[in-house]
This record gives C-alpha cells, sequence and structure tokens, in this order.
C-alpha cells in the first residue's frame, strides 16, 4: 500500500507509526473471510506490516481513536500494552493519516462491532460512513462466510499479531448493492481501555486477479499449445520452453534452459541464426520463417517459425519468443505434388509436341520459332503453327489459337493442325482451306469453340505472299532499312462463328523481308490493351531490324522485350519468324496458246533457257516432262497456257497453267488406250510433281535436282 503499509519481520517495531495495517486476504476482525479464514486465524500465520507513519507500536503509545476508546488498560502479560491518553493533536493526527491511507480501513471492537472508517471504506463498499458505524462487520462479508466469522474473531483474539488474514485465501468483500470482490485484508491488534481493537487495511484486488486469471489462461494455452514455443535472451540464450518444443526437439526444459538456440541448428545455418538475432534486436518480426532444425538425435527437420521481439514497460526490445511448427510432412507432400506436377506436365507438354509436330526447314526459306507453354496448369493450350512445303518453291505458313487452355484445347488444337496441314498439301488457296478449317470447327461439336488462324502462302520467286487471317493478331512484316509494319490484309471472323465467307488478299513482299507472325499469349497481358502491345512488340521489332539479323537472335530478343519473366505467363506463347531470300531465283515465263504448236514452242523456251543457266544435263528430262503436260494442257484444258521456268541453286522447276479447273489423277491406262500415260511418265521421272488450284484454273509442275 505505497508508504502506509510495509511488511517487517515479527516482533520488531519501527519508530514513528501508529497503526499497524497489513496487505493481505480477509479478516476475522474486519469482516471479509475465506473457506480457510479460520485456520489463518488460529495459527496466526502471516507476516507483520508497518503501522501508519507517525502511530506508535506496542512499545510506544498508542493513537487517540475516539475519547471512549482510547482510555488505557492495564497491561496484561504477552498482549501489547494498552494506550495511554493522548492528546487532541494526535488523535487528529491520526484521522487525517487514516483519511489519507490508500486502502479502505475498517476499525472494529472485540465484539465485531464497526468503530471506524475511511472514505476510502465509503468508496468501495458503497455505504455511507453513517450506515457502517455500530453495525456488525459481517455486513461487509458475503452471506456464506458470516456464520463461521465469530469463530474466526474468537481465535485471533486468542493470537492478537498483526498479520494478513487467510494467507493463501480466496477472500471476497460484499458491497451494498449485492455485488462481490476479491480482496486482501492486513489486521493489526490494538489494547485499549474498553478493551480489544482490531484495524483492517481492506484492498480491492479485482484487477490483479483479473491479469493473474489471463496469465494463467495464457500459461495454459502456451503450454498446451502443439506448435514448439520457446523464449530466448538477444543473445540466443533460451529462456523458455514448452512441452511441445520437448517433444519436436526431444529436450527436457531443463536441458533446453541456459542454452543457446544454435544448439538447434545445422551447422551450415548458424548464419541465420545471428541474422535472425539481429533482425530481433533492431524490433523486426520475422514471419514463417521457413528453414531445417536438428533435433537432439540428429534429425533434421522443416520448421516454419515465426519471431517477435519482446519489450519492457519502455518499450526496450529485451528479448524474444518463437513459434516454431514443424512442416516436414508438408515439405514431403509438397515435393511429391511436385514431382507428380511435372511428371503430368512433361507428360502433357510431349502431347503437345507430338501434336504440333516438327516443322521441316525448307530450302529458300530461314525461319525461327519459339513454343512457350503457360506456366499455369499443365502448361498445353491451343496455340500451333506449321510450315508446309507446297512445291515448286512455294512454302504454307499456318498458325493459330484455339481459345481456352489445357488438354481439351490442346485436343482441339492438334485435330485442326493436322486437317489443316492435309488440305494445305492439296495445294488449295488460303480463303479455301480456311473454309474447310471453318467446317472441321463445326463438326467437332464443342460448344462456343473459337479459333483464330491465318494461313499465308509464299513465292519466294515472285515475292508474293497471300493471307487469309480468321481472326488473328495482324501479321507484322520487317524490311530491313525500312521499319516494321502490319501486311495490309482482311481479318474475317474467327473459325467457328459459321456463315462466313471468307477472302484473301495478295501482297508483294521485297527480298530479304522478315514475316513475323505470334499468338496473343505474346502480347496479351491482364489490364493491357491489344493494340498498345502490337506497337510495343513493332517498336522491339524495329530495333533488332536495323540490319538483316540473325533470326535466331531476334526471336530470343523478342521474348526478352515482351516477356522479361519468362515463369509469369498465363497463357503459352507462339512466335515464328520467316525470311524471304535476299535475292528472288532466275525465273523465265511465257504464255502459249492452246494449239498443237505450242508443244515444240514451248520445248524450245525450255531448252534455250538450260542453255542460258547452264542445266543442260537436265535436258533430256525436263523436254519430255514439259511435252507430256502441255500435250495435256492443249488437249483436255483451256487456253492460254502459262510456262513459268525458275531455277534455285538446288533444282530446276517448270510450272505449267491453263484456265480448266478440272484436276487431272494419275491412271494407269488399258492395252490399247493411246493415252493416259502422260501423268505416270511425270510421276516416275520427275524428282516431286503436283498440280493446284488458281483463281484462273490451275498449275500443274515438276521439279528436278541438279
Amino acid at each position: 500500500m505505497g508508504n502506509v503499509v510495509n511488511p517487517q519481520p515479527p516482533g520488531q517495531t519501527q519508530p514513528d507509526t501508529q497503526h499497524a495495517c497489513l496487505r493481505g486476504g480477509g479478516s476475522p476482525g474486519a469482516g471479509m473471510s475465506g473457506a480457510g479464514a479460520s485456520a489463518a486465524a488460529a495459527s496466526g500465520a502471516g507476516t507483520s506490516c508497518t503501522a501508519v507513519s507517525g502511530a506508535p507500536t506496542a512499545e510506544a503509545p498508542a493513537p487517540a481513536l475516539a475519547p471512549d476508546i482510547l482510555t488505557p488498560k492495564a497491561a496484561v502479560p504477552g498482549r501489547p500494552r494498552s494506550a495511554p491518553p493522548v492528546s487532541g493533536a494526535a488523535e487528529e493526527r491520526f484521522r487525517g493519516l487514516l483519511e489519507a491511507a490508500p486502502d479502505a480501513m475498517v476499525i472494529v471492537d472485540d465484539a465485531g462491532i464497526i468503530k471506524l472508517v475511511n472514505a476510502q471504506t465509503e468508496a468501495l463498499f458503497g455505504y455511507a460512513r453513517e450506515d457502517l458505524l455500530g453495525r456488525p462487520v459481517e455486513l461487509l462479508m458475503p452471506h456464506r462466510f458470516r456464520g463461521q466469522h465469530g469463530v474466526h474473531r474468537g481465535r485471533y483474539a486468542a493470537n492478537r499479531q498483526v498479520r494478513p488474514m487467510g494467507a493463501g485465501l480466496d477472500l471476497h468483500g460484499l458491497r451494498q448493492d449485492g455485488t462481490e470482490f476479491p480482496v486482501e485484508i492486513s489486521l493489526s491488534p490494538m489494547e485499549t481501555a474498553d478493551g480489544l481493537l482490531v484495524s483492517a487495511a481492506v484492498r480491492d484486488v479485482s484487477d490483479r486477479k483479473a491479469a493473474e486469471a489471463r496469465i494463467n489462461e495464457l500459461a495454459a494455452l502456451v503450454e498446451s499449445s502443439q506448435d514448439a514455443i520457446l523464449a530466448k535472451t538477444l543473445d540466443g540464450y533460451i529462456t523458455y520452453w514448452n512441452a511441445a518444443a520437448q517433444r519436436l526437439y526431444g529436450y527436457t526444459a531443463e536441458e533446453a534452459i541456459g542454452r543457446h538456440v544454435s544448439m538447434l541448428s545445422p551447422a551450415a545455418l548458424h548464419g541465420d541464426i545471428n541474422a535472425l538475432l539481429k533482425r530481433l534486436r533492431h524490433g523486426e518480426k520475422v514471419e514463417h520463417f521457413e528453414t531445417l532444425r536438428v533435433t537432439k538425435h540428429g534429425a533434421l527437420l522443416d520448421i516454419d517459425v515465426t519471431l517477435w521481439p519482446t519489450r519492457d514497460t519502455q518499450g526496450k526490445v529485451v528479448g524474444a519468443c518463437a513459434i516454431v511448427r514443424d512442416i516436414s510432412d508438408r515439405k514431403r507432400a509438397e515435393a511429391e505434388l511436385t514431382e507428380l506436377y511435372e511428371q503430368q506436365r512433361h507428360i502433357a507438354l510431349t502431347l503437345q509436341r507430338s501434336l504440333m509436330g516438327t516443322p521441316p526447314a525448307l530450302p529458300g526459306l530461314a525461319t525461327a520459332s519459339r513454343y512457350r507453354p503457360a506456366t499455369q496448369g499443365a502448361g498445353v493450350g491451343g496455340d500451333w503453327f506449321d510450315l508446309i512445303p507446297l512445291g515448286a518453291g512455294r512454302v504454307g505458313v499456318l498458325i493459330g489459337d484455339v481459345m481456352g487452355r489445357g488438354l481439351e484445347a490442346a485436343a482441339v488444337m492438334g485435330q485442326l493442325r493436322s486437317a489443316a496441314h492435309a488440305l494445305a498439301k492439296t495445294g488449295m488457296q488460303p480463303r479455301q482451306l480456311m473454309q474447310e478449317l471453318e467446317s472441321c470447327v463445326t463438326d467437332l461439336d464443342v460448344p462456343d469453340q473459337l479459333v483464330t488462324c491465318c494461313y499465308l502462302t509464299i513465292a519466294p520467286d515472285t515475292g508474293t505472299v497471300t493471307v487469309c487471317s480468321a481472326g488473328h493478331l495482324p501479321t507484322l512484316v520487317a524490311i530491313p532499312g525500312e521499319g516494321v509494319r502490319s501486311l495490309a490484309v482482311p481479318v474475317n471472323a474467327p473459325l467457328g462463328v459459321g456463315d462466313v465467307l471468307y477472302e484473301q488478299s495478295s501482297v508483294a513482299v521485297p527480298p530479304g523481308a522478315t514475316l513475323i507472325l505470334y499468338t496473343d499469349g505474346l502480347i496479351e497481358t491482364p489490364g493491357s490493351d491489344i493494340e498498345e502491345r502490337v506497337g510495343e512488340l513493332t517498336s522491339v521489332l524495329a530495333e533488332f531490324f536495323l540490319v538483316p539479323p540473325c533470326l535466331e537472335a531476334a526471336a530470343d530478343h523478342v521474348l526478352a522485350g515482351l516477356l522479361p519473366d519468362a515463369e509469369s505467363h498465363n497463357d503459352d506463347v507462339t512466335l515464328l519468324l520467316a525470311q524471304l531470300p535476299d535475292a528472288p531465283p532466275d525465273a523465265v515465263t511465257t504464255d502459249l496458246a492452246s494449239v498443237p504448236s505450242s508443244v515444240p514452242e514451248g520445248r524450245a523456251f525450255l531448252n534455250k533457257a538450260l542453255l542460258s543457266w547452264d542445266c543442260v544435263s537436265l535436258a533430256d528430262e525436263a523436254l519430255l516432262l514439259i511435252s507430256e503436260i502441255l500435250t495435256n494442257a492443249v488437249q483436255h484444258a483451256e487456253g492460254p497456257i502459262g510456262v513459268r521456268l525458275c531455277r534455285t541453286a538446288t533444282g530446276l522447276t517448270v510450272e505449267v497453267s491453263d484456265h480448266s479447273p478440272h484436276l487431272p489423277q494419275p491412271r494407269r491406262a488399258a492395252d490399247d488406250e493411246e493415252s493416259g500415260r502422260g501423268l505416270l511418265l511425270v510421276r516416275t521421272l520427275a524428282d516431286t510433281w503436283g498440280v493446284r488450284p488458281t483463281d484462273e484454273g490451275k498449275t500443274t509442275w515438276f521439279t528436278l535436282k541438279l
């Protein structure tokens, strides 16, 4: 009770004291009692406390409480001597000290009648002073204790001493409104002329009891926690160790407390311990730090630890606490899931690559391609591209994107790629191929299935690109020294919309130009504008195509510029670059009438070209084959007839065009037939040959290797 109540050893006095008031529990003298008050009073257990400052001890005159209760009495052996008469000034001094006491002060006689109280008593119990004076002290105690209180009071009278009441017991007071509250009571006996007086200092300990209960509750929670909880100094020495920590690490509390936390870490990770302690000394909280720890028996544990600094009342960091959770099972499960995921991803990507195929290297057309699977899910998707040799030096370039992700999109992609490749090999024009693919998508019977696709046919000898786009992103063309632009071609609706008449367009592309085709995974990001991202792609390409570049390096440059984080794209990415030759191959053309004399005229035209190209070694076979094709054109087709000869570094190509849409088919002629053997001859002697439809009719061609 501050400087008013101070404990002192039994039998020892203190000068200049006027009244004894001890800390402690309820008292039989003051009316506050607990279940064990009887034993406490009888035994006289407890310690004495100092008297109110300025009051005499049993060796000195006692203060005057009131004229009728301060009359001196003859000393009784073994008991404190009675107080001699005191002056009015001393009595006033005592009353002032009584009112100034921080605790409720209740003074009763040996019959338990309240003789004197202070203002704190009124405030604590809710009674006015006049309602307490002359009343039994039992008025201030719960009803369940009142029956035994007289017995306790009698035992105290037989063993009077300054002490706390009911040490170790829970004592309670009773307010006027009927509410109970926990208290501590200090008792101090005093002999007067009118008999024994007992002074009780009563203190409300509700807040302290609540705090103790909360502390006990928290302590129980900590001790019963399934997570290991430990405390340590800022130097890393363990000061607390709960039962879960013992189960986790194998050390008992006696073995762990006082030792350094580095005993729990593998030697290679001691640096982590020092780094964590440094962060804690700076007041930093460390949450969910995953690391390895070692048990008493040497086993390694994967753990998740959260650490936070502890502070004193001034806010200074004085230590740290840690909650440690064993995550070994979780780590093992994660490793198994990761392995399973990688296996499934490998299977899915193998499937996707098999569906996409490996485009062949094409003579006369340099290419570079990149495919990046999505980093989310199984990684498979609906992107595909294809390079298709069409014969006669022409190349088909196809790129597409099935809307959606996963195996379903990949399955649709595989079917469409196979169909598109087969259709392209027939030599049909881009718009016809796209019309057929539209039917394929419809036949798949997949609800709301949409596919974007772009098909180009490249004729390097003429520098012509014919394009049909079904809702696909614009094809870009990079021309060294001239920059990068989009091909000006119409964009049709995506495949799957239905009832669309697809259009195509032919565009002249200069020698050495590079065509850039891509899917939306390269440029589409959440919240981005497609046109702006296409502009970014154009800028990245323009920086690299100032001079004729290496296509492989250009592809890497584009991916680095558009996808700086290779592990964070949610859609698969396809990029294809195709570069036309720097110089067109040698080529000559002529037109012939659809008359028999055109056959020798065409032979003469071919022979002259072979002589000028120094290809006379091919003359016999080439002249025979062109004669057969020209004869078929004169007999079965419509004129005029066009002849085109093209020489590359690897071979000779001869094309004969007419205006008949009928495509000839090789067949075996009967023994008595004069015709029907020409195409079989072409098929046998030519290295490659074919027929492709055109807007005007068809073109029959063959090639011979040099």
